[in-house]
Formats: C-alpha cells, structure tokens, sequence
C-alpha cells in the first residue's frame, strides 16, 4: 500500500472541493471495497476522502407518510438496513437482501452508498436498486437505477460526485434470492423481483458485466404473477459473462432457478 494523504471533511461540500482537480483522490465510506484494492495496489491514491464524518449521511426515514418513498442513507451499512424495523415493514425483500451480503465484518462496516459507487457487477445492491425503481441521491442530482449503471464497474457518477442517500418507492411485494459463491458470498447469480405500482421489475446481478433488467420475465409475471412464469422465459446464454468460474449456459439456468425462487418468496 503506498503513502496518501488521509482527509475527514465535516461536510459534504468540504468533500467535494477535496476531490475537484484532484483524480487521483478516493472516498472512502466504510472501506469493505476500497481496502482490498489498496493492499493489492490495483489503486494507488494520493488522497482519501473519509465521509465518516459529514452529518445526515446515516438516516433511514419514510418521506409522505405510508405510501411515501423509504429514504435510506449513503453511510448506513448493510447491517443497519437489514435489522431496521422501518426497512423491515415497508421492504422486507430489501432487508432480506441486505442481511445475506458478506458475512458480519462486512455487514457492519460495508456501506449501502459505498457499494453503489463501487458497483461491482456481483453486489446484491444494484439488483436491489434496479428491480424497485429506486433513485440515487447526489450531492448535486438525483439519478434513475435504470440510467445509474453504465457498465463494468462503471456508473453516471462524475469524478467528484458523492451519493448521500437512495430512495426506494416501496413495492406491493418484493423479494430477492440468490447463489452465492461459497467464499465471497457475492452473487454468482442474484434476482430481484419486486411488483410496484408501475409493473413488475426482475433484475439480475452476478451473470452479466453490470445489473440489468430481464424484461421478458417482467412481461410474463404482468400476465401471470407466478413462479411457473419463469420457465417458460428463455434466457439467452449469449447474453451473459463468459472466462469465470460458470458457464453462460450455467448462468442462464440459475438466472431462472433464483427468479422461480423469488417469486416464490415475494411478500
């Protein structure tokens, strides 16, 4: 790990006048991505920017009473989101997402916010965001899920944007499953279904470069909200990552084995 010089900003302005002009600057937020990379030096900064500081970053609040949006943090870590009672009731399927990425270390340290700009293409978040519509908060704009991921961890956030927190509209039933890889615990193969009051939303995490949305699945399950819905969606195995560990062909298949088990769990 190389030499950098260590920042904790009280706001986030502060944050961004400390990474504007400045490419080489990383923020860190609760460091279960960041760390790793820099210990294997794939990141060499010469600044970080710690947001552990910066008031209001860690607030999980309902906006418009019941039927409002779920407002969650950039700060609140994985933990937090998976034991609120306010998550619990209004997106259970989210809190059951978040209670199942990592093991406790990364639960309690790892970040909602942090995962999200780090987007890696196996994180559970991203299906989270995508299946419910949710929106990401900046710093200066709010960005739809759909347009947030623009590939292999990469996203529309600028060089010196931050996010502050997700909303989440809250779904009339949404639920998440997933296989696991047996040492990292990140999605071999992830699926969200959720079914909102504009429709229904299947994203898929884990077999492809970045999240995406399985819209011939969301079609189906429109005319027939079951689970036999998924047998009858091809999902094409071109489509799909190839060079790890799965087969797209393999991936495909557990594209339909988690969104039958999805549905199923749907709440």
């Amino acid at each position: 790990m190389r030499n950098f010089e260590f920042h904790r900003p009280q706001s986030v302005a502060d944050a961004v006048t400390l990474l504007k002009g400045n490419d080489a600057a990383k923020l860190l937020a609760g460091g279960q991505s960041l760390l790793p990379i820099l210990k294997l030096d794939l990141a060499q900064p010469s600044d970080l920017v710690s947001l552990a500081k910066i008031p209001g970053l860690k607030e999980i609040r309902s906006e418009g009473g019941d039927r409002g949006d779920l407002v969650i943090g950039a700060l609140v870590t994985h933990d937090e989101v998976a034991s609120s009672p306010e998550v619990r009731q209004r997106i259970p399927g989210l809190a059951a997402l978040a209670g199942g990425i990592g093991d406790a270390q990364i639960r309690n340290r790892g970040t909602i916010g942090g995962s999200l700009a780090h987007a890696d293409p196996a994180a559970d978040y991203p299906a989270a965001v995508l299946a419910l519509g949710a929106t990401i908060v900046t710093d200066r704009r709010s960005i739809a899920a759909d347009d947030y991921f623009t590939g292999l961890f990469q996203t529309a956030l600028g060089a010196d944007e931050i996010i502050t927190a997700v909303r989440f509209p809250v779904p009339e039933r949404s639920a998440y499953a997933k296989f696991p890889h047996p040492a990292s615990k990140y999605a071999v193969v992830g699926v969200m279904v959720a079914k909102t009051a504009g429709g229904v939303r299947v994203a898929v995490t884990g077999a492809g470069s970045k999240v995406f949305r399985l819209t011939a699945l969301e079609q189906a399950l429109t005319e027939n909200f079951a689970w036999r819905a998924a047998s009858a969606v091809e999902v094409p195995p071109g489509d799909l990552r190839t060079g790890g560990e799965s087969s797209p062909e393999y991936l495909a298949h557990l594209v339909q084995v988690m969104a039958k088990r999805a549905i199923q769990a749907c709440q």
